[in-house]
């Protein structure tokens, strides 16, 4: 079957599947939402203005204004590309990191793995929430720390979910075939291994990018993640505490922001287990 109509084949797959097009929309959603806040927003969030605080929906201030005048669509807008930008780099450090240990430890066997796997154990140890509380100590609270603290919280959840699914591809009768050809560990590895596993490191992505989401939101509500006057949903979430029975849709929008983008998320990663995996493919 040639690429087109493979292609074509599986994006009438995902597109069936209600899950994935569902989770795809709204992720596609948000994305759209992050990349237009980078050149245009109804109001730079900067803007204070005192005269119209707390005003209610209308045409000039789609969702509101808040306690200090900016406005709410703004705030959400921009506050996007944060989640996405922590998303994005933690994810990325989670499997920058944590893949290369996982499939080390499962091509190493023995001693190696050992290590790699305890490294990993005492590394949860530490939550991203810990982890930033630490960070923040030494460094004070930022963007950066949030980042760091959420990625190295990924580190060991990717190692331990490549070591797991590499192990069951190397007792697979391919790769004892190339083991009995002379191929090397790691020829097999980056031939074999990391192929087989790809779908379930992609899957997994898709979780810790909402976890990440979830994190730096509770991490900016505490006060540790971003800081003003950049703009960030936990921290909305956390300004609103103040209004909650005059203005109780301030919280509630960033809230519903947050929870979309965690939904859009778990959709996407259950739908593509579904559509990676036939195995774990099932009717809808």
């Amino acid at each position: 079957m040639s690429t087109p109509q493979t292609f074509q084949r599986m994006t009438q797959r995902a597109l069936k599947h209600h899950s994935f097009a569902v989770g795809a929309a709204i992720v596609l959603l948000l994305v759209i939402s992050a990349a237009v806040s980078l050149f245009w927003s109804p109001y730079p969030v900067g803007d204070i203005d005192i005269p119209n605080k707390l005003a209610g929906p209308s045409a000039q201030h789609w969702f509101g204004t808040d306690s200090l005048g900016r406005d709410i669509a703004s705030l959400l807008l921009v506050g996007s590309q944060n989640s996405l930008l922590v998303g994005f780099i933690a994810v990325g450090i989670g499997l920058g990191l944590g893949v290369p240990l996982g499939l080390l430890a499962s091509a190493q066997r023995g001693w190696v793995e050992e290590v790699v796997m305890r490294a990993a154990d005492f590394t949860f140890a530490f939550p991203a929430l810990l982890s930033a509380i630490l960070l923040t100590a030494i460094y004070g609270p930022g963007l950066v720390v949030s980042i760091t603290a959420i990625g190295i919280f990924n580190i060991p959840v990717f190692a331990r979910i490549t070591r797991g699914a590499a192990n069951a591809v190397w007792s697979r009768d391919f790769t004892l075939a190339a083991r009995a050809a002379g191929k090397t560990k790691w020829t097999i590895t980056w031939e074999h291994v990391l192929p087989n596993v790809a779908s379930v490191l992609i899957v997994q992505a898709t979780v810790q990018f909402a976890i990440a989401i979830l994190a730096e939101a509770a991490l900016s509500y505490l006060g540790l993640g971003t800081q003003p006057p950049n703009p960030s949903w936990g921290r909305m979430l956390n300004e609103a505490q103040s209004q909650m029975f005059q203005a109780p849709m301030l919280a509630v929008y960033p809230g519903v922001a947050i929870a979309l983008a965690v939904l859009g998320l778990n959709l996407m990663g259950d739908g593509l287990r579904d559509l990676l995996d036939p195995r774990l493919s099932r009717t809808r």
